[in-house]
């Protein structure tokens, strides 16, 4: 069906080394996480924003190619209320590939004692034959992350 980008830089981890059950089990749907090299989120595919928290910490798009993508910029970071993270797009809104969703102050946010590991899943995973992504290497904003057939 198609393929999602990497919606940030950094290091490609298996969501099952993500320190929060919910993600690692996969119960909220398959993908991989990225342990971000710099604070910015880009949209992951071609879609619309379908969902955005208010306190930024936490974007879905919903992708031309059907996929539903969600992206949550580290564990528990919540609690921040929105603190460290400037949203630069609304939901409803339509986007492509590459355009910058969420800025966030890494350093800051890491001195608060949050984790910056971010899951990128596919919630609606079932609906696919596969969804796959090689982990352990390093990736740029918009390189291939994740296939879906």
């Amino acid at each position: 069906e198609g393929i999602v980008a990497a919606p940030i830089a950094g290091r490609v981890i298996p969501l099952s080394d993500v320190k929060d059950e919910a993600f690692s089990s996969g119960a909220l749907g398959k993908g991989v996480a990225i342990v971000p090299s710099e604070g910015k989120l880009y949209a992951p595919c071609d879609g619309v924003v379908s969902a955005l928290f208010p306190t930024g910490h936490a974007i879905g798009i919903t992708g031309t190619n059907k996929a539903e993508v969600l992206m949550h910029i580290g564990m528990d970071t919540v609690k921040l209320e929105g603190k460290y993270f400037h949203i630069k797009t609304e939901a409803g809104t339509k986007v492509k590939t590459g355009d910058l969703l969420i800025e966030f102050e890494m350093d800051k946010i890491k001195e608060a004692g949050y984790d910056v590991t971010t899951p990128v899943l596919i919630t609606n995973s079932a609906e696919f034959v596969d969804v796959s992504g090689e982990t352990g290497k390093n990736v740029k904003a918009g390189e291939m992350l994740l296939s879906i057939i």
